[in-house]
């Protein structure tokens, strides 16, 4: 299983914006963004003017890190983006919505992206009644997400199912915080996800 593995603050900071990576870290003060507002390096504060090519690149370098994608998984949504029908930059953050591990990140039942991915790795939930490891499955309108039976007991699902009420759920999708499961209700649109992306830039990038 590929991944990224490096210091996840220098990625924000990099981009010049949270990108919430560290689940409850980045709403302290504690966030690196809040601590060293520039890009790390020896060079991080100097002023640099950006190209045309340049802002392309770092809207594609924030959407990929988000989502926790390493340039070939990346590339090849984009392709799967590209073949199907509508506009390439919202079909393709409509395929990255509808990974598994992003799922269960938008439920609440993980903190970040990264510790849904590894959860889902471990086997705790399934979909639609059966168990599924792959944080790349793609759902479908309708489809179920639940934390199996037993991994109700896990401390990091315990800790967080008591504040699953509290958490603010895509209109897509819809928790039942009792059962500790969610349901796909429909393909997420454009004006539903609030990754902060200029998608366009992407297709540009990709299109050159």
């Amino acid at each position: 299983m590929a991944r990224y593995t490096g210091p996840v603050c220098r990625l924000c900071r990099r981009e010049g914006e949270k990108l919430f990576l560290k689940g409850d870290r980045c709403f302290t003060n504690k966030c690196a963004i809040e601590r060293r507002s520039y890009a790390p390096g020896e060079h991080g504060q100097g002023r640099k003017k950006i190209s045309e090519y340049g802002l392309q690149l770092r809207e594609k370098q924030k959407l990929r890190q988000s989502y926790g994608l390493l340039e070939k998984q990346f590339v090849r949504y984009f392709r799967l983006a590209e073949r199907k029908r509508g506009i390439t930059g919202e079909n393709l953050l409509q395929l990255l919505e509808r990974r598994l591990d992003n799922v269960v990140y938008r439920l609440g039942f993980a903190a970040s992206r990264a510790e849904a991915r590894q959860m889902v790795r471990h086997g705790h939930f399934q979909v639609n009644g059966r168990r599924v490891n792959i944080p790349s499955y793609l759902l479908r309108a309708g489809d179920e997400v639940a934390v199996r039976e037993g991994s109700k007991d896990h401390p990091a699902i315990a800790s967080l199912a008591e504040d699953l009420g509290k958490r603010v759920v895509p209109e897509w999708l819809q928790l039942n915080a009792e059962t500790l499961s969610g349901t796909v209700l429909e393909l997420p649109k454009r004006e539903q996800i609030d990754t902060p992306v200029q998608e366009h830039l992407i297709v540009e990038l990709y299109s050159r």
